[in-house]
């Protein structure tokens, strides 16, 4: 385990969704899973002999509910961060859940990207140290957790995946074909075109022909960085 990684605690009932759930976080740059419980006490047991920065919490525990899970877990000082991995949609149970220090939902089912997105933000928030300058640099720093509104992306784009294919660009400064992005991220090459074209639309990306293959050229797109409405 890297130095720098965030250690991760699953607490899932199903073992087979525990399992992807494991799978999936470790699959993300920064985070290694130290541990999954199927129940509160299993959790309990963990936690009280594994440090644990954050805790994929399931909400329908067979022996309580994680929300009770979570409020003895502070009560006996424990301070790790918690996303919750639920089907709950009760917006009473999101609002305690944020009270108790969950910092974000993620509502089953959901697909790897998802999850990625959420935990990659959660990274970046994480990673904020030092003292802000400014009332900016707060906004920023808590805005690392926030998805961007929907309302402001087009219909059938979504603001996770949209966030995958930006961070997949962002990260290949050469640029990237439509094909390569969607490799990347999981999706199709039709979709990642959508998503880049929407970056090259905002002003954030730009195309450009890429010659020298055999057959009709392919959409290069590189990013530009711009307005970076929600990110």
């Amino acid at each position: 385990m890297s130095a720098q990684s965030l250690r991760v605690l699953v607490v899932e009932d199903d073992p087979v969704a525990a399992d992807a759930h494991a799978l999936y976080a470790g699959r993300v740059e920064g985070f290694t899973v130290v541990g999954v419980a199927h129940s509160r006490a299993g959790a309990v047991r963990i936690l009280d002999r594994t440090p644990v920065d954050l805790i994929l919490l399931d909400l329908y525990l067979p022996d309580g509910h994680g929300l009770q899970l979570l409020r003895s877990l502070r009560a006996a000082g424990h301070s790790a961060d918690v996303i919750a991995v639920t089907s709950a949609r009760d917006l009473a149970v999101v609002r305690e859940g944020v009270s108790l220090g969950v910092v974000q939902y993620v509502l089953k089912p959901f697909a790897f990207a998802t999850l990625r997105d959420r935990l990659a933000r959660y990274a970046e928030f994480r990673a904020a140290a030092g003292e802000a300058s400014g009332q900016d640099e707060v906004d920023r720093a808590l805005a690392a957790l926030r998805a961007p509104h929907p309302a402001t992306l087009p219909k059938g784009l979504s603001a996770p995946t949209l966030e995958a294919v930006t961070r997949t660009l962002r990260s290949t400064p050469a640029g990237l074909t439509a094909a390569e992005a969607g490799a990347a991220v999981g999706i199709s090459r039709i979709t990642a075109r959508r998503y880049l074209e929407h970056l090259v639309t905002e002003g954030r990306a730009v195309r450009a022909p890429q010659y020298g293959q055999i057959g009709r050229p392919e959409l290069q797109y590189r990013w530009l960085g711009g307005p970076a409405r929600g990110h």
